[in-house]
């Protein structure tokens, strides 16, 4: 009589938990602060430290690290360097990033001048436009390409990441032009909501909304002072 070999089951895969966009912002303050300590020297500092710089509890720290793993020692705080360095792994700033600029208006150029998209790995590639009199030209570093081929030349400089300073009745066509182009992620500086398929991650850049934000606490600073 056969004996039945006992199949192995594989132990349960641990859900991985989500994490919140407020959470990913204050990783990137951390990171600035972080280089900003490293420059002045600073080799360790404590969770309650890094809290009273970012203006949040320590309590805040910890939860948003423990998401990542454990970083730190109980009693000795965090090795700049090495938390600098783990931050930049989660927020993948320790790899290139191609990027590409469709509008090569005002925002446009003052953007491809930003020396901080490169120091932390975002390099602008290529910049569209549908201006006659701009197509053709050099803007900065880059020459002005044809937006009616943004779908061709993404895909040859291999853009991940596309940066849209357009008008807003532009923009969902040109997205889905891009979208088709295999473009990962968008950075949406026009006034319009777009709608793409859930795997192009979409984050919308809205100046207006956060002077409109600016603007209340200011008015109501004395409520928050209390």
């Amino acid at each position: 009589m056969k004996t039945k070999k006992k199949v192995k089951k594989s132990p349960p895969k641990k859900k991985q938990m989500r994490v919140s966009g407020s959470t990913v912002k204050r990783l990137s303050k951390y990171y600035r602060t972080l280089n900003e300590l490293i420059k002045e020297d600073t080799d360790t500092i404590s969770s309650e430290e890094l809290a009273k710089l970012e203006g949040v509890t320590s309590a805040q720290i910890r939860k948003d690290f423990s998401f990542f793993g454990n970083f730190g020692r109980r009693g000795l705080g965090y090795n700049t360097q090495e938390l600098k360095t783990h931050i930049a792994g989660i927020l993948g700033l320790n790899r290139h990033w191609n990027v590409a600029i469709v509008g090569a208006g005002n925002i446009g150029s003052a953007l491809i001048d930003y020396a901080e998209f490169k120091a932390h790995g975002f390099h602008i590639k290529l910049v569209f436009d549908n201006d006659p009199a701009k197509i053709g030209k050099m803007l900065k570093s880059l020459i002005v390409k044809n937006i009616d081929t943004i779908e061709s030349e993404c895909q040859r400089e291999n853009i991940e990441i596309a940066i849209m300073a357009i008008p807003a009745q532009a923009a969902q066509a040109v997205a889905e032009r891009i979208n088709k182009a295999g473009v990962k992620g968008i950075l949406n500086f026009a006034p319009k909501r777009l709608q793409l398929p859930n795997h192009v991650v979409i984050r919308q850049e809205n100046t207006a909304m956060e002077l409109e934000t600016l603007s209340y606490f200011i008015m109501n600073q004395k409520d928050y002072l209390k």
